[in-house]
């Protein structure tokens, strides 16, 4: 069956920009993607340059709350207002899932029955620092925690979001700016035209979009020798509380500038015409604007036009088109210069245009339906009829835990199956739990999984039914514990441990039946982790967690300072916890001598002066990630160890220590000797360029072995076989 989609966005589909652009790419990604899609209108219908080509859409239905009674009003929704329109909306037949934009709608949405079925994509969010105020970071917090996805249109938005506000990571996802060409429209011919140079506008007319600034171009320009005519699309004027007199120099401009054209507003189709008809595209904004975390649609439709455009130097423009495009303009004499140069030379013409349309073409229509279709399939996984028909109704499945971090993307899958049915049964800690809640689990479920073999196993072991299965999740820390030898194993189905080695060492230490005991491993969520690495990333190396001093921070050092003395580019990134914040690390006197040593070390070697940074713990790893070209792993010993996993699904390449068990996780080709191997095997793939192939084969690897969609089929072989 398609998911059913209901689609809502804090914007006026009667005004081309590029929110209501967002609105269409949205609504024909999402059928394209294959759900049923429903769009309802925040203002009344006045034109339908924008509505009606989605009106026309197989499987999209338009609702007007204006038309139809549902709301009362001249004007557009407020936030409330259109809550309350979605809610009575949703509430005629649910929806699957619920796409929102718009934060102070989302906000509004948060607290009522469509949470956990968002799907909001953020925009209009404080983009500094500074801006991120206590409310600010409280609504993004309660905004995450009711959506099942959070859309962000630009890399650099998902890292600052998840850095900010925790609970966003894990629930982040690119979704960028969406180009459709309407059927029938030619993109620009290649070179440069005869005649003036055309230079186009289309959009709102702002101060901080620089619009009055571009009226001028065209007389200033004839100054340096180059004929040109502006066209400036569009009729929505900003009236600017700060500058009263805007809106009256604008329109007056637009009507009377030298070289100026105003064409109006126009269908969005129209408007790409008259795009495609310019020779250089305008997307030249005030300075306070490069900070902006998103990603101009207009830059992009230019691009799929085949017109090059003038627009700011920022991080992320020299990622869409290179450091050396010729067209980046920060003052109005910048612009210009670009114009003029473009203007009498057509190779550099050629470039910039050339630049453009490799940029756009990763932003269509079939890119962005192939991004919602991964995401659809891991929100909406395909039941098992077997389970179905054997049960004539869906697998009960209870988890029970006082600590459920290492279970939490598991759960998500779970209870996402439209095949199971599933019930927490959380415990207040380790040895305190609801007795009559957890007796309520085994009067109800078919499975309990049991994470930790702690007491919550023996528990449910003294009382689980007999036609029900017991599933017992152990992790290191329980192995040396009492508890495996208080467990009884016959009342046990399966009892699952993270390595081979791990397993081995289970049966070794408990002496329970080899059949009993399965290796299924941790998972990686390779899915978020796969982002683009940022330059520099080859000679940084990442340690995830340095506590307790097994870690070996101490090894790390070693391989730091023998790389530093050849190439000081080489630095260590070090992301944890510091010591003193366990108390029970800080209270044993080993620990603290291990670390003032290691932390003397620092500050006295002349090589790793500079060459170790300490980045604060927290739930940012993946967009940390991005920076780290080396997961070091230089422990005594490890269950499993997840951080050279997650660093191989980011693009890093693991280098290990051969610990106890290393070999039946990792290849032995990332497994060195010692520090000085290490060490030298590091520098030799970076100077001799196999970095970037070693972390493709890497990230291949992992994602077949240890991602997320493997790791959750074999749970689900698990639970239901």
């Amino acid at each position: 069956m398609r998911p059913r989609a209901l689609v809502y966005g804090d914007v006026d589909l009667n005004i081309i920009d590029g929110s209501a652009i967002w609105a269409q790419g949205m609504v024909q990604a999402l059928v394209r993607a294959g759900c049923e899609v429903t769009l309802v209108l925040k203002a009344p219908v006045r034109t339908g340059r924008l509505v009606d080509p989605l009106r026309a859409l197989p499987g999209v239905t338009v609702r007007s709350p204006h038309a139809e009674g549902l709301f009362e009003g001249p004007a557009g929704m407020v936030a409330r207002q259109a809550a309350e329109v979605l809610a009575r909306v949703d509430e005629e037949d649910p929806y699957d899932l619920v796409v929102v934009r718009g934060r102070l709608l989302a906000g509004k949405l948060a607290a009522g029955p469509m949470a956990g079925r968002l799907w909001t994509y953020l925009t209009d969010v404080p983009q500094s620092a500074a801006e991120f105020t206590a409310s600010a970071k409280g609504d993004l917090r309660r905004i995450a925690d009711a959506s099942r996805v959070l859309l962000c249109q630009t890399e650099e938005l998902r890292g600052f979001l998840e850095s900010a506000v925790p609970a966003t990571a894990g629930k982040s996802v690119l979704f960028p700016p969406v180009v459709v060409l309407p059927d029938g429209l030619e993109t620009r011919r290649p070179g440069p035209s005869d005649g003036p140079l055309r230079l186009v506008y289309t959009g709102k007319f702002a101060p901080r979009w620089n619009t009055y600034e571009m009226t001028s171009l065209p007389r200033l320009l004839a100054v340096r020798g180059v004929d040109a005519e502006l066209h400036m699309v569009g009729d929505k004027i900003h009236d600017d509380p700060s500058d009263p007199g805007f809106a009256s120099r604008m329109r007056t401009a637009l009507e009377t500038g030298e070289g100026v054209v105003w064409h109006g507003g126009h269908p969005r189709a129209e408007a790409m015409r008259l795009t495609a008809a310019g020779d250089v595209g305008l997307s030249w904004r005030d300075a306070s604007m490069d900070a902006s975390l998103e990603l101009s649609t207009k830059v992009l439709e230019c691009g799929t036009l085949g017109v090059p455009v003038v627009l700011n130097r920022t991080p992320m423009h020299e990622r869409l088109l290179g450091t050396d495009y010729p067209l980046f303009a920060a003052t109005e004499d910048d612009v210009l210069d670009a114009l003029a140069l473009i203007g009498k030379n057509p190779e550099v013409f050629t470039l910039a245009a050339d630049r453009c349309r490799a940029a756009a073409a990763e932003f269509g229509l079939d890119a962005a339906a192939a991004r919602l279709r991964g995401y659809l399939a891991q929100a909406f996984p395909e039941p098992s009829e077997k389970v179905l028909a054997v049960k004539g109704r869906r697998l009960r499945v209870g988890v029970a835990g006082h600590d459920l971090k290492f279970f939490s993307r598991l759960l998500d899958y779970l209870r996402s199956r439209a095949d199971l049915e599933v019930r927490v049964d959380h415990w207040a800690a380790l040895k305190a739990h609801d007795e009559e809640r957890s007796q309520a689990l085994v009067d109800w479920a078919d499975v309990i999984v049991c994470e930790w073999c702690g007491p919550n196993a023996l528990w449910f072991a003294q009382r689980k039914r007999p036609d029900q299965r017991l599933v017992v999740r152990l992790h290191r820390f329980e192995l040396y514990a009492a508890w495996p030898k208080q467990l009884d194993i016959g009342a046990v189905d399966q009892v699952i441990c993270v390595s081979p080695h791990y397993n081995a060492l289970t049966r070794e230490i408990t002496g329970w039946p080899a059949e009993k005991v399965v290796t299924v491993p941790n998972w990686v969520d390779d899915a978020q982790l796969d982002r683009a690495k940022l330059p520099g990333a080859e000679h940084h190396l990442g340690m995830i967690g340095i506590a307790p001093s097994r870690k070996r921070l101490d090894l790390a050092l070693d391989v730091v300072e023998e790389l530093r003395r050849d190439d000081p580019r080489f630095t260590l990134f070090v992301k944890s916890k510091l010591p003193w914040e366990y108390w029970w690390i800080w209270q044993k006197d080993e620990e603290r001598a291990h670390y003032e040593e290691v932390f003397r070390r620092i500050r006295r070697s002349r090589l790793l002066s500079g060459g170790v940074v300490f980045d604060s713990y927290g739930r940012d790893v993946a967009s940390w990630l991005r920076r780290i070209g080396w997961v070091l792993s230089t422990s005594d010993d490890e269950s499993f160890h997840l951080a050279p996993a997650e660093g191989m699904a980011s693009g890093a390449v693991p280098a290990l220590l051969p610990w106890p068990g290393a070999d039946t996780i990792y290849e032995r080709r990332w497994i060195h000797d010692d520090t000085s191997a290490m060490a030298a095997s590091i520098a030799a793939a970076v100077s001799q360029g196999r970095w970037q192939d070693d972390a493709e084969q890497a990230r291949a690897q992992v994602k077949a072995a240890y991602g997320l969609d493997e790791v959750c089929r074999q749970w689900t072989d698990l639970l239901t076989g």
